[in-house]
């Protein structure tokens, strides 16, 4: 199996994260799919920023729930991490799925709604990539257990992913109950006996966030079904290098 290398919020390591510059600068790349964040605006248009908060990642303070997109457009989201991307907007999903309707990319999706449940977002981002049709290589990911749950009659048409970092003895029958179809776990957690188990229950998995060349290369072995990283351009030379290494 060939690990996906899938850019973490763009490549985040080179432009600011979940802007236009990030994701253009990872498909450039090379990368194989984009991870992006969803939180809900005021007005319920889901928009792409990691934080609740806009303070980290742009030039005003306050929650994403208590703006307007419009409002929200008005922020700078670059100079934070640096001037060359000084006016870079926050951009809505509509906007980003336009965007990737017509390149060779995977989309993870990864629901914000641990802290804040928003109410139907779940709903919304759906409806919104199937109108776009992208459903068939779109995954929607969240660490709330419930949100799982409320994906759950999507699950035929749509990867359904929970994400977790905690350790537990049952996580792949856990997740497989929940209504998911894959399993993103932070590195700590990756063992082969782990991986193989999801894969026997055909459950995809995942692992986050991957930027050394150790742990890619571990993650490559064990036939990790993708890895999130902020350097896709690096993964995908140490991928190049690991095909062609002497077994």
């Amino acid at each position: 199996m060939i690990t996906k290398i899938i850019a973490h919020r763009g490549a985040s390591a080179l432009a600011p994260e979940n802007t236009m510059a990030a994701f253009k600068l990872a498909y450039e790349q090379g990368a194989e799919g984009i991870e992006t964040d969803v939180h809900l605006t005021k007005d319920d248009i889901p928009v792409l920023i990691h934080d609740e908060h806009v303070k980290r990642t742009t030039n005003s303070t306050g929650y994403i729930k208590d703006y307007t997109f419009d409002q929200l457009k008005q922020l700078d989201a670059g100079s934070w991490f640096s001037v060359k991307y000084a006016g870079s907007a926050i951009i809505s999903l509509e906007e980003f799925l336009i965007w990737i309707k017509d390149k060779a990319l995977c989309l993870n999706i990864e629901l914000k709604n641990n802290k804040i449940d928003y109410k139907n977002l779940e709903n919304i981002v759906y409806e919104m990539v199937s109108h776009y049709q992208l459903l068939n290589r779109t995954t929607l990911s969240t660490f709330n257990r419930n949100s799982v749950e409320r994906l759950k009659p999507f699950n035929g048409n749509i990867g359904v992913a929970l994400l977790t970092s905690k350790r537990s003895k049952n996580l792949v029958s856990y997740t497989k109950e929940l209504g998911a179809n894959a399993i993103h776990i932070k590195y700590r957690l990756l063992n082969q006996l782990f991986i193989d188990k999801c894969h026997q229950e055909k459950m995809a998995v995942r692992v986050y966030t991957i930027n050394k060349p150790a742990h890619m290369a571990r993650c490559f072995k064990m036939s990790c079904d993708g890895i999130f990283t902020d350097v896709p351009h690096k993964a995908l030379q140490y991928q190049e290098l690991f095909k062609h290494k002497p077994t």
